[in-house]
């Protein structure tokens, strides 16, 4: 019996252990949103505790949360006279306390009407000292509009005019939970994942160990499509071709708007944030999912 034998029980093996992130996914086949899928998303998060990581204060963790479908039925009933289901967006944002009017101006300009804004409720005590010093403002933005690419541009523009601030994300579909938490936290910070109408087919669920970038609040995962677990070793040499590419860049399914989400990638953003970021542009140019990935 040779070495790799020996470490070989069954499928499992050591060689095939790394130390990185903690990523989950819990969908109903059936496309049928339930509570069960958001609770076992959480479920599934706190047992990733063990993928994530602490500094000098071990109540604040390195990130963690959730990427959900948006719950039609509970957002109802917290928001007046909503149109129909998937005629409006709802954009996360942390921060960019002061900038509303930009954000509104910029919406405007691409023809999406501002529906009203939303204090998230959150339970600070329930998070470590850290991230309750660094905590931003956490406000939904109520958007009139149900075509993703639309949003896509808007949304680009939104991140270049606004000073501060970060917008998980901004989507008919679906939309971002997340912190510098450490996973049993999650639920407990955002008591709007507790209510009974808050439903979901999916819920993609990541628990942060960085490596790359300081914690920060907006580098927790998810991210506006991805959870990624692990190092992109080449990201410098990625970002330096796209640059080198970005004027050429053309595409049909935009047209003159592809001027306007340039530069893709925001400076200073991790590996992951940029990944993210290129495979969102993919999906909106038209190509499926699976394909903007083996691209990638």
């Amino acid at each position: 019996m040779n070495d790799r034998q020996q470490n070989q029980q069954g499928l499992y093996d050591r060689a095939f252990e790394h130390d990185a992130c903690g990523v989950g996914l819990v969908a109903n086949m059936n496309n049928v949103a339930s509570r069960d899928v958001v609770e076992g998303g959480l479920t599934v998060l706190k047992r990733l505790m063990h993928r994530g990581a602490t500094g000098n204060d071990p109540e604040t963790g390195d990130g963690a949360g959730l990427l959900l479908q948006i719950p039609d039925a509970f957002f109802r009933k917290t928001v007046k006279d909503l149109p129909a289901k998937g005629d409006y967006a709802i954009a996360m944002i942390f921060g960019a306390v002061g900038e509303e009017t930009t954000l509104e101006s910029v919406a405007a300009a691409n023809g999406i009407r501002v529906l009203c804004w939303r204090d998230v409720p959150t339970n600070p005590a329930a998070i470590g000292t850290v991230a309750r010093e660094t905590m931003p403002v956490i406000r939904q933005l109520f958007l009139a509009c149900g075509d993703e690419r639309k949003l896509f541009v808007a949304r680009r523009e939104m991140e270049k005019a606004l000073k501060g601030g970060y917008i998980c994300s901004l989507s008919s579909r679906t939309i971002v939970y997340k912190g510098l938490l450490l996973a049993p936290q999650v639920e407990k910070f955002y008591p709007d994942l507790a209510d009974a109408d808050f439903t979901s087919v999916i819920a993609l669920v990541h628990q942060r160990y960085s490596t790359n970038t300081f914690p920060t609040w907006d580098l927790a995962h998810p991210f506006r499509m991805l959870a990624h677990n692990g190092e992109i070793n080449t990201l410098k040499g990625n970002l330096n071709a796209l640059k080198a590419r970005e004027s050429a860049l053309a595409s049909p399914a935009f047209g003159a708007d592809i001027k306007k989400l340039l530069p893709l990638v925001r400076e200073g953003q991790s590996d992951s944030a940029s990944l993210d970021n290129m495979f969102e542009l993919l999906v909106a140019a038209g190509r499926e999912a699976p394909h903007a990935m083996l691209m990638l």
